[in-house]
């Protein structure tokens, strides 16, 4: 049939992976660092992830295409949410709190920092919507390059919160959807989110932004940017 449908100049495309995290449908991915529509039966035409893309990368055309396919749609979320349970039992995928006791300082010349995490796993596509330490906790959503880009990571971000990486230049998947069942469904008090400056990260903050306003709460939120070389940005 002929109808509207997105098309994406891969030339203008910088990779960031915004629009992937715009598009509800699963309609895009990354292919090769570049965004691609992969199937145009995902594609409902509305252009959600139009005004995502910072290049301008995005537009609407009128083509031959298959016509949405809603129930198809469903399926693959359905599908997704079921790899997400990882029932393969894999040890690194079992959620813990970790609590770690205070020592006091020693008086010697080498300084050994402290490991500051909370709690396991860390990244966004493995850990639980309901683990226990989601209660009450201060969110740290962070970029996977930022604790090695700042050296002071664990003690000026990591420390008192629950910590979640992810890069969806490389994931591939629509950050927005496990963060706002995350909000939506615990008692989060704040969110954090510590992003690189590089374009690719934009689609981490797009993510957690959109998953604040689809949870439907009121949350103190902020988004902390780091150079390449390791320096907070204003």
């Amino acid at each position: 049939m002929i109808r509207k449908i997105i098309q994406i100049d891969e030339e203008k495309c910088n990779g960031c992976g915004a629009c992937v995290a715009a598009c509800h449908e699963g309609a895009i991915g990354m292919v090769n660092g570049k965004a691609k529509l992969m199937r145009d039966d995902y594609c409902d035409g509305l252009g959600d992830c139009l005004p995502a893309c910072p290049t301008g990368a995005i537009s609407f055309t009128v083509r031959e295409a298959e016509a949405y396919n809603e129930a198809a749609v469903a399926e693959n979320k359905a599908k997704k949410r079921e790899g997400q349970k990882l029932p393969c039992g894999c040890p690194g995928s079992n959620s813990k709190r970790i609590v770690r006791e205070e020592k006091p300082k020693e008086n010697s010349g080498a300084v050994r920092m402290q490991s500051r995490l909370a709690q396991w796993p860390v990244q966004i596509k493995l850990v639980p919507v309901n683990a226990p330490y989601f209660d009450g906790a201060k969110l740290l959503i962070a970029a996977d390059c930022t604790a090695y880009a700042y050296a002071g990571f664990h003690e000026e971000f990591i420390k008192g919160h629950i910590t979640l990486v992810g890069c969806p230049k490389l994931d591939g998947v629509d950050y927005s959807e496990k963060l706002t069942e995350i909000i939506k469904n615990n008692d989060i008090k704040s969110v954090t989110v510590v992003r690189m400056e590089v374009p690719c990260c934009g689609g981490l903050e797009n993510a957690a932004v959109t998953a604040l306003k689809n949870s439907g709460k009121f949350i103190p939120w902020s988004v902390v940017t780091i150079s390449t070389d390791g320096k907070i940005l204003d």
